[in-house]
């Protein structure tokens, strides 16, 4: 099987995986984070191949979905590009990019690297800033039956791994907590441009958020 019919295979999988997934997270969210990581990888020395099947299986089985089992989408993966006899060099680097790319509070080391991973990193965090950002976090915070705000809930800041998984704060604690955290953690050039007029974006929304809150505006 050719890098193009691996590539078809995979799209359809992912498509039929997710497709009851929460809106924040389902197919339209892969499409965006692989447009994203094709456009950065134009700039970069990458495996292209590696790049697109990073891009494409990175939230095949997000833990936030799955009871915070970590392990069902590496698995996952795995399994779908076995069946494909996709060579196992390019399936362990796939898969060491599905376990490294989570945010997890931002006191994550990742314990592996390539410019593989940095891009599919740097493109599923585009998607969690700007426009598209602040829609998929107020989807989530619906879908979880979050407050959209409570000014007595302060965003806790340098959160552990676990208490990022557990956190149940207002929605809007989420730009603090992770969102706006994220220009200074890009990894690419192409990236960090990006990230840094989405970033602008939010800020301008939350200060609109804040006015209409106390009725300013």
């Amino acid at each position: 099987m050719n890098n193009n019919a691996i590539i078809d295979a995979t799209i359809i999988f992912v498509k039929q995986q997710l497709q009851n997934a929460e809106g924040g997270h389902d197919w339209f969210h892969i499409e965006r984070v692989y447009k994203n990581a094709l456009q950065i990888a134009k700039n970069e020395n990458c495996d292209v191949l590696v790049v697109q099947l990073g891009a494409l299986l990175h939230d095949i089985a997000d833990s936030k979905f799955y009871d915070g089992d970590e392990i069902i989408g590496p698995k996952t993966a795995r399994a779908f590009l076995e069946n494909l006899n996709v060579p196992e060099v390019i399936i362990i680097h796939v898969v060491a990019i599905i376990e490294n790319i989570s945010f997890k509070g931002g006191n994550f080391d990742k314990n592996f690297k390539s410019i593989e991973l940095d891009i599919v990193q740097d493109a599923d965090r585009l998607d969690a800033l700007g426009a598209i950002g602040i829609a998929r976090t107020f989807n989530y915070g619906g879908f979880k039956n979050r407050a959209l705000y409570d000014p007595a809930i302060l965003p806790i800041l340098n959160m552990t791994k676990a208490a990022y998984k557990n956190s149940e704060s207002p929605t809007l604690n989420h730009f603090y907590e992770k969102l706006l955290l994220l220009k200074d953690k890009m990894n690419t050039n192409t990236g960090k441009t990006i990230a840094h007029n989405r970033h602008l974006f939010m800020e301008k929304f939350l200060e609109q958020f804040y006015a209409e809150w106390e009725g300013i505006q």
